[in-house]
């Protein structure tokens, strides 16, 4: 008899090196395949902050070996004030600029998701209105010792200690998190796979 060829079930794929984005999914129930991309995150020369969000979602959602079915989710978020782009700080000194840069004013923060299978890729931005409280120096100085601001776009955690200094959000909780899940979930909706059906609750 002649063999059947086999089809892997499609997987899940996030490729993220972000323990956060991992927590919202499983948040809904969704466990995925990890993958960490290997990317360089620099901005290229005048490249503005919905541009740079996108083309990194992206290259990350394609930076990764996965089988034709399988589906990857990309994502890049970043902190935008006075048309500045705050990715993730360097060391403590740069999140402190960071950090009093956002006190007591409003920012936007954006994360990019991309979608791909195969050769079909789709990505789309999310944006949230965050305000901050005054920040006096000595709860800078708390904050930063806590060590929460590093590997933190923005150096800052809202679902962390920094919880404490934000007055408002405008948008996606999730999105200031990392991973806006609405936004996901229509994309992956319309390739007839939203979140529900990843669920193991």
């Amino acid at each position: 008899m002649p063999e059947t060829g086999f089809i892997q079930r499609p997987r899940l794929v996030l490729a993220s090196a972000s323990p956060r984005r991992r927590e919202l999914l499983a948040s809904v129930g969704v466990v995925p395949v990890v993958i960490e991309p290997d990317v360089d995150e620099t901005p290229e020369p005048g490249e503005q902050a919905v541009a740079l969000v996108s083309r990194l979602a992206a290259v990350k959602s394609g930076a990764v070996e996965v089988a034709p079915n399988d589906i990857v989710i990309g994502a890049d978020t970043v902190v935008v004030i006075d048309g500045d782009i705050l990715g993730k700080p360097t060391d403590v000194e740069h999140a402190r600029t960071m950090l009093q840069q956002l006190s007591g004013r409003s920012h936007e923060t954006m994360t990019a998701v991309s979608v791909r299978i195969g050769d079909f890729v789709a990505t789309e931005v999310s944006t949230t209105v965050v305000t901050f409280r005054h920040l006096a120096d000595p709860e800078i100085d708390w904050y930063l010792a806590t060590g929460e601001p590093l590997g933190k776009a923005g150096a800052y955690a809202i679902q962390g200690a920094a919880a404490l200094f934000i007055t408002s959000i405008a948008g996606s909780y999730s999105n200031v998190v990392g991973l806006p899940l609405s936004l996901l979930d229509d994309l992956l909706a319309h390739i007839g796979r939203p979140l529900i059906s990843w669920s193991a609750g």
